[in-house]
This record gives C-alpha cells, sequence and structure tokens, in this order.
C-alpha cells in the first residue's frame, strides 16, 4: 500500500506503525546477537598469561581425519587422545586411550581395552562405541581421507565391539606399522555428537576430543585458541601429572611468510614458532630472552625424485651421475647454514632401520660424473656448451614447490650442475595440488618431496610398483617383496634387514638425489620451560609446558 501525502499525518502514522514495531524488534534482536557474540568471543586480553604459538602454514583444512598435513597437528595434538601413543624419548609404545592390548598369535586381531571415566570436552562418555564412530567415518570411501586411512593399513577389514570398553581391530593380513599408525593425531578420537552435529566441512571448526586442551575458538585462517582442559587426567606416561605452572591459553596465529618469523619471535608477537629459517636462528643466538629447540624429523628426507618415464631421467647412468655431480655439504651449508645433516637415503638418519651403509655411496666427485656421463654417451658433442646425448641436450625441469626451502636448494643445484654444462629449469609450483597436477602431466624430470613418520613403511607408497605415490614410475618385483614382507614382519631385526635391503635397491638405481635430512628450528622464549615434542618431532606436548616464572 502507497501512503499519499496528502492523506492526514495520524492515518500514515497508523500505516507505518507494523514497520516501526517490525524493525524495532530486529533491532533489539540484533543488538542482543552483537553483545552476545562479544561476550562468547575471547578477549584477547583476558589472559595476559596465554601463550601465543606462531604457525608457518595455514593448511588447506584442520581435519586430522581427512587432512594431510603435519602443521595442523601442531595444535591438535593436544586436542585429540590416540589409543596409543609413542614415547618421545624412548619411541616405545605406551598406553592411550587404550590402558593395554594384545595381538592375536596370527597378529591379524589387535585388542584394545580401553580406559574408563574418560569424557570428551562436550561431556560425552568416552568408550568402545565412540572408537567404532572413528573408524567408521575414516574408512568410508566418500569420505576421501588424504592420511587417515592410509594409517589404518591395506588391509583393514573393521572392527569388533567386544563389550563397552573392548575392542578389536581385524586386518586380514598381518600389519606391523598399525600401533604406528594408532599413535598418530590423524587417529585421534572425536566425539560422535559432535561428528553428528556437524557435516565433514564444518566440522574442523568445532572440533572436540579428550585431550588435554579443549577447542575454544576460531577464525580460519587468523587465530585458533585452545583451552586448557582442568578434568584431564588420563594422559600417557610422559604426560606431566604435576605441572605447577601450566599454559591455560593457546593462542596460534599464521606467519606464512618465512622472513617474519625470527622478528615476530624476537618482538614478542610469538612466543612460540617453529620453521624459522636456519640464518635467521644463528642471529637469535645471541638473545637470551629466546631460546631455540633444533628436532630432527623421522622419515623421508628432502629428496629429487627422477621422473624414469623420459629422458634423462630414464637413463640410470645419467641418474647416477646426476647425484655424483651434487655437492650437497654445500648445499645445506649455503641454503640450511649447516643446519641439518646431509642426506644419503630414503630415509633421515633418525628413522628406525636407517640404512647407514649408503653414506658412502655418490660421493661428491665431478671426474666420477664425467665418468658415469660418457658411459651413458652423454657429451657436449658440438661444444656449444651444453652436455647432450645423440643431439638432445641435458635440460633438467625441476619441481619446486614453496615450502621447506625448496627452491633456494634447487637453485642452489641449478648453479653447480650449470658449470658442468647441464641445463635446469627451475618450475616453482605455489601448492601440494598443483603440485600433484604438475606430476600427473608427466612433463618435468625431477620433483623435490619428503613425508614424515617414525614408520619405515614410509617408503611403500612411493617405491612400490602400485604405490600411491609412485612419481618416479619405477617398477621392480624384488623391492616390491621387500617392502610387502617388511609390512608383516614382527621381528625388528629381521625388518631392519628387509629395509636395509630396499633402501640399498633405491639408491643403486639412483631413483632420488637426496639432499638433507629434515631439522624443523623452533625458537621460543626463555619464559617457557617444560617444552618438549612428540616423537614424530612436530607436534608439540603442550600439556607439559609451564612458565618459567
Amino acid at each position: 500500500m502507497e501512503i499519499s501525502p496528502k492523506q492526514p499525518r495520524r492515518f500514515r502514522l497508523a500505516c507505518c506503525l507494523p514497520f516501526i514495531i517490525f524493525f524495532g524488534v530486529v533491532i533489539l534482536v540484533f543488538g542482543f546477537v552483537i553483545l552476545t557474540a562479544t561476550e562468547e568471543a575471547p578477549d584477547e586480553n583476558a589472559d595476559a598469561r596465554k601463550l601465543v604459538y606462531g604457525l608457518t602454514l595455514n593448511p588447506s583444512g584442520f581435519d586430522p581425519h581427512f587432512n594431510a598435513s603435519a602443521e595442523l597437528g601442531i595444535p591438535l595434538y593436544s586436542v585429540y587422545d590416540t589409543l596409543v601413543y609413542r614415547h618421545p624419548q624412548t619411541q616405545g609404545f605406551e598406553p592411550g586411550l587404550a590402558e593395554s592390548w594384545t595381538i592375536s598369535e596370527d597378529r591379524r586381531v589387535y585388542t584394545f581395552t580401553l580406559k574408563q571415566g574418560v569424557k570428551f570436552h562436550d561431556g560425552e562418555p568416552f568408550n568402545a562405541a565412540a572408537v567404532g564412530v572413528n573408524l567408521d567415518r575414516i574408512a568410508n570411501p566418500d569420505f576421501g581421507s588424504q592420511k587417515a586411512r592410509g594409517l589404518l593399513g591395506p588391509y583393514y577389514e573393521g572392527y569388533a565391539l567386544v563389550d563397552p570398553y573392548t575392542i578389536q581391530i581385524q586386518l586380514s593380513q598381518p600389519y606391523e606399522p598399525l600401533l604406528d599408525g594408532l599413535s598418530q593425531v590423524y587417529l585421534g578420537i572425536a566425539s560422535p555428537l559432535a561428528l553428528a552435529n556437524h557435516n565433514d566441512g564444518t566440522y574442523q571448526w568445532h572440533q572436540v576430543g579428550t585431550g588435554p586442551y579443549r577447542m575454544k575458538h576460531v577464525i580460519p585462517g587468523e587465530v585458533l585458541v585452545l583451552e586448557r582442559n582442568p578434568d584431564y587426567t588420563w594422559g600417557p606416561p610422559f604426560y606431566a601429572k604435576d605441572n605447577p605452572n601450566p599454559i591455560e591459553i593457546v593462542e596460534f596465529r599464521f606467519f606464512t611468510d618465512a622472513a617474519t618469523r625470527d622478528d615476530a619471535l624476537e618482538s614478542g608477537q610469538v612466543d612460540m614458532i617453529g620453521e624459522l629459517l636456519p640464518h635467521d636462528s644463528e642471529l637469535l643466538l645471541g638473545n637470551s630472552e629466546v631460546r631455540l629447540y633444533p628436532v630432527e624429523i623421522p622419515g623421508q628426507p628432502l629428496q629429487f625424485l627422477f621422473n624414469l618415464n623420459r629422458f634423462p631421467g630414464s637413463d640410470a647412468n645419467i641418474r647416477r651421475a646426476l647425484i655424483t655431480a651434487t655437492n650437497r655439504v654445500a648445499v645445506t651449508d649455503i641454503v640450511f647454514a649447516g643446519s641439518s645433516p646431509v642426506a644419503y637415503a630414503p630415509l633421515t638418519s633418525v628413522t628406525p632401520f636407517y640404512n647407514a651403509d649408503l653414506e658412502s655411496m655418490y660421493a661428491y666427485d665431478t671426474e666420477e660424473a664425467t665418468r658415469l656421463f660418457e658411459l651413458a654417451d652423454v657429451t657436449d658433442s658440438d661444444e656449444n656448451g651444453t652436455l647432450d646425448q645423440n643431439g638432445v641436450e641435458l635440460n633438467i625441469t625441476i619441481l619446486a614447490p614453496p615450502w621447506g626451502l625448496i627452491p633456494e636448494v634447487a637453485q642452489a643445484i641449478e648453479g653447480q650442475w650449470e658449470s658442468l654444462g647441464i641445463q635446469v629449469t627451475i618450475e616453482q609450483v605455489p601448492n601440494f595440488g598443483m603440485l600433484l597436477e604438475k606430476i600427473d602431466q608427466g612433463a618435468w624430470d625431477m620433483v623435490a618431496v619428503y613425508d614424515f613418520g617414525m614408520d619405515a613403511s614410509v617408503l611403500n607408497s612411493y617405491f612400490m610398483t602400485d604405490g600411491r605415490n609412485n612419481f618416479t614410475g619405477y617398477s621392480n618385483p624384488d623391492l616390491d617383496q621387500l617392502l610387502t614382507l617388511a609390512l608383516a614382519e614382527p621381528d625388528p631385526n629381521t625388518r631392519a634387514s628387509l629395509y636395509a635391503a630396499a633402501q640399498q635397491i633405491i639408491m643403486d638405481e639412483a631413483l632420488i638425489l637426496p639432499i638433507r635430512d629434515y631439522v624443523n628450528l623452533n625458537g621460543a622464549s626463555s619464559n617457557i620451560d617444560g617444552i618438549i615434542f612428540s616423537a614424530n618431532g612436530w607436534w608439540p606436548l603442550l600439556n607439559n609446558f609451564q612458565w618459567a616464572d
């Protein structure tokens, strides 16, 4: 109804009154919502003793059941408990949410007796049924787990609920890495009620576990806040039982630009941060208010995988020559300021079953590199300064993602090879998804990758013929057999022999150019004591942190 300006004022007011009432109610409701949101949002100054922890990567997602980033475990290792843990010093398995476990004689059934009296952060009781809900979610092929499903292994068949506090995990064949997989944050146990109240996309911002800290507040891409769980009493044996001055609030913020991290630490913008640039960390040594915590990471080193599906990677002697032509000591000195050990094998030296015998292979020797090139008929036939094989020049395309100083490593290699007549094209790739696309397209010769894990089975997906990440395209029945047998072998000495032989084949065949064992350079305020990391080297045990004063 349109109001004519010629109508009496009282009539116009009567007609407008419903609208006035409506908008008045809206304003009151909106004001109440704003007030409520303000009351519920964390007051950044409410607790001056909160710990601000800098994250160095903003993962594409924070759901540990779905996403694969190691970075997400930095906050979430303290939100979730796992069925078992690995001791950060001994690396042995310790009780977690399972107080004990047994393995059947045929090693196909793992029976876990669960702790009683444990509660999720939302008050829901923890029991065997809750574990089953989590396993169903992770194993569902429609869910599309990037890592957690793989940690259950290729032989996972399901589970049986024996009683309210006993669950059996069933395998079709023995799988020795299972306990290691169950100890990782990706298989942390979430509240079934929280999972039911959120879809797969929204749960990551409303996560509920049983751990020593609970998720309090999240602004995606900006801040993630945890608060201490005062009811937590069921942690693993290496968690501090009597912390006199615990960290009540932990606020995680993102510092994706590596150049800003040391400044953030020195200025007090953060209390702790990892992935410091090696040259920046050297400058921090003179600051008494900061302590450095370098942590060697088990798993695979920073390595360049060769593409065996095209020239020049298809020629084993050329691959061997390229490794021998690389001064890896100089690369690690220039790029990492000597903070990382040189890598010699497809496992880092702190990884169980590392083969130290490989350290004598592929010493830097340009004369030996020239000899190997000549075996492959690679010379500078037209004397134009570039090596070639029957007129086809040696031009190496390297895929270089932005993390881990990989572009800088690629540039250092380029500088070394250029003097030998090897041309290098570095193709920088902005993210992991694009990297996988580039790998699938096949127009590359080397790609920089690494993977982390305490179990040597981290090799399987990269070097088995049907491995999910067999980017090299290499296929060898003998290597497949070694890696398959190692999955099922319970005796650690036999496993060590199998993995030693597998690593020997990988290096004999020159499938990789290993560069450096990964070291995470962490820095923290000297006001924090009790700093310790999980066995895998990445995840802080926030429960053990305490203020020094």
